[in-house]
């Protein structure tokens, strides 16, 4: 079972918790991440490109020249795809790139990021973010004071506006929740905070 330290917004260290093995403490399972990855981002897709094949483009009602006799290759339509202006042939065309995926294996995912969260040091336990009102400026220091750098993923038990609205405009921090998350931002940012709070939801959840 691993065992973690837990500060507090001032970055000083009040406690350790022990999470749960089945959670943070599996053998990251690459194969499953991977394809699950995949998944989200082909769902992501809008599928809305579209060209015009040689029935949609305009002219070409006639003949551009004879059959016979003038030296040139016969063509039937000015829209035939080897016109410039032409049709496009085999082109692509709206349609939907959402496929499913089975639901243990993206809750196996979501647990085989967590875990590697915790082997490569990048998890971050605070024991609260008392916010009673919206401070940018109290969040970059507690950011600050905790040792987090770069990309930060805030991961909340439930909503929560001050917090969410406090970090909604440093540069690469983002909030989410516990009942949202996806492989994508787990992979997306290096260092993933969470509070004791968010610990026991992630535990009621994914045990």
């Amino acid at each position: 079972m691993p065992t973690i330290d837990v500060y507090n917004v001032e970055g000083k260290k009040v406690s350790t918790v022990d999470l749960k093995e089945e959670i943070f403490g599996l053998e990251p399972n690459e194969n499953i991440v991977h394809s699950v990855l995949i998944n989200f981002l082909a769902n992501q897709r809008q599928g809305t490109q579209s060209t015009k094949t040689r029935s949609e483009v305009s002219g070409g009602g006639r003949k551009p020249w004879r059959q016979k006799g003038t030296g040139r290759a016969r063509q039937g339509s000015i829209r035939a795809p080897q016109w410039i202006k032409g049709g496009i042939a085999l082109g692509p065309k709206p349609r939907s790139y959402t496929y499913r995926v089975n639901k243990k294996e993206k809750r196996l995912a979501i647990k085989s990021v967590l875990s590697s969260k915790v082997l490569e040091n990048q998890l971050v336990v605070i024991d609260k973010l008392p916010f009673k009102e919206i401070k940018t400026k109290q969040m970059v220091n507690v950011l600050e004071k905790n040792k987090v750098e770069g990309k930060a993923l805030i991961m909340l038990p439930e909503k929560n506006e001050a917090v969410q609205k406090s970090a909604r405009n440093i540069e690469g921090v983002k909030t989410t929740l516990v009942n949202t998350i996806n492989v994508y931002d787990l992979l997306k940012y290096n260092k993933l905070v969470i509070t004791l709070d968010t610990v026991k939801k992630l535990e009621e959840v994914y045990a």
